[in-house]
């Protein structure tokens, strides 16, 4: 686990610029959800519009909407797929967003079409640090 200012950021995962993680799970499949820094920054969840099952996304496609106390802001696929599963738990408890967002705050499941060629977009490993950085020093200035 990293964690870079204060900002919980697993070194497992994938994060799109949008501020959305992925997790890649054994069965081929990932899960998604919406990273501390994003979390911590549009303070606490009041609510979210889930994406739909079944649904086919695009890579930086916006698939749903979150609420905050402070601004109404886009949910963005970070990867292309079919989405398998919604995390319901949050209809009920969208809190869980900022309470626990890389296990019980995950929003959907996607079945990848393309993982290998677009996981190569996303920020991991070392590149998540000086990234990260870079968004602190641009919300401070907000």
């Amino acid at each position: 686990m990293a964690m870079i200012e204060g900002y919980n950021m697993p070194d497992e995962l994938y994060y799109h610029k949008d501020h959305a993680w992925v997790r890649l799970e054994s069965d081929g499949t990932v899960r998604v959800g919406m990273n501390d820094f994003y979390q911590k920054t549009a303070g606490d969840t009041t609510y979210i519009d889930l994406p739909f099952e079944g649904d086919d996304v695009s890579q930086g496609e916006t698939c749903g909407k979150i609420q905050s106390a402070k601004w109404v802001g886009k949910f963005v696929s970070p990867l292309s797929g079919e989405i398998i599963e919604a995390n319901e738990e949050l209809e009920d408890d969208c809190t869980l967003i900022n309470k626990d967002p890389y296990v019980e705050g995950w929003i959907m499941v996607l079945k990848p079409s393309d993982l290998d060629e677009e996981l190569k977009e996303l920020i991991h490993g070392e590149d998540v640090k000086p990234w990260l950085l870079k968004e602190i020093e641009e919300a401070e200035k907000q």
